[in-house]
Parts: C-alpha cells; structure tokens; sequence
C-alpha cells in the first residue's frame, strides 16, 4: 500500500483482520470503520514506548492490551 495508511483502503473493506506495523496516537477510526463485525486488529499505540493491541469488533468494539513494543511512527491524518 502506499499513501495515507491511516485511511486505510476504502475500496476492498470490510476486512477480517488489520495489522499495523507503525505505531499510532490512537486508533484510527478509519480502520475501525473497515473492520468487517467479528474482525480483528493488531495495532502498536502509543509515541516512544507502546503497547500493543488486540482489537475485536463486534456490537462494540473492545481492546485488549499485550505486551509492550517499540515501533517506527505511523505518519498521516491520524498518525504522528
């Protein structure tokens, strides 16, 4: 993919799973919003030091915290 990874790829939604290799501020709606009900996402949040983050979307969306990890910045719209 290139371009905005923040906003996801609209065009091919929704998705099973989603996994970000770039840390993130906070989750970014877009992705959510691309989650198929019953999908997953892996996702590094926070600035230097992270956590990682297992995210189920069903009626509401839950996050379940891992281990923590150091990524490179996600850059864009609601990256860094």
């Amino acid at each position: 993919m290139t371009g905005d990874g923040t906003l996801g790829l609209p065009e091919y939604a929704p998705y099973d799973r989603i996994l970000v290799a770039c840390a993130a501020p906070a989750i970014p709606p877009p992705l959510i919003d691309q989650l198929k009900r019953g999908g997953k996402m892996v996702i590094p949040i926070g600035d230097y030091m992270q956590e990682l983050y297992l995210v189920h979307k069903n009626d509401v969306i839950s996050k379940e915290k891992s281990v923590g990890v150091i990524f490179v910045p996600l850059i864009g719209k609601y990256g860094f």
